[in-house]
């Protein structure tokens, strides 16, 4: 079974680097659950957003938080999400 996309992911990242991502790699950037794998980062995603996620990356920045880098297919352009979360 899988979790509450919500437990997953926990917020957007809207600093200018995430916006400019954003535009130039279609890629939109999420804090989230340490324990987290890629995989359960997309599903999550895929189900909050209805989004086509083709690729995650993750980092764990050095005070420990995890960020999800998820890049959406082209059919789904990430500014187009960005702003039906209010974050543009």
């Amino acid at each position: 079974m899988m979790k509450d996309p919500y437990s997953i992911i926990k917020h957007p990242v809207a600093t200018e680097k995430a916006v400019k991502i954003m535009e130039t790699e279609n890629k939109l950037t999420f804090i989230v659950e340490k324990k987290a794998t890629r995989t359960e980062i997309k599903k999550a995603i895929e189900t909050a957003f209805t989004v086509k996620v083709l690729k995650v990356n993750t980092v764990v920045t050095p005070k420990g938080i995890k960020k999800a880098y998820a890049r959406l297919s082209p059919a789904n352009p990430a500014i187009d999400v960005a702003t039906q979360l209010g974050m543009i």
